[in-house]
């Protein structure tokens, strides 16, 4: 993945669960295929955790009222 290796190493891109909400992505990052291709380059967005988006794997809003994490924010990322 060569546009990963250009990134410095100080671009820290965070992501934040959001309480009963999504996955809020700051920073730039290049969103890749399965077979490594660069499809998009996006910055400052929200990933769906609730499943309910129209736009996945980007959350719509959708969540609001009608998702409620488990274990509160979703502490363990793999189950």
């Amino acid at each position: 993945l060569p546009r990963l290796r250009e990134r410095n190493m100080s671009d820290k891109v965070q992501l934040r669960f959001k309480e009963n909400g999504p996955i809020r992505v700051s920073g730039s990052v290049d969103i890749v295929d399965a077979q490594g291709k660069v499809i998009e380059s996006k910055s400052d967005f929200s990933l769906c955790r609730c499943g309910l988006s129209k736009t996945k794997p980007f959350c719509d809003g959708s969540h609001n009222g009608n998702f409620e994490a488990s274990e509160g924010l979703g502490n363990k990322l793999c189950r």
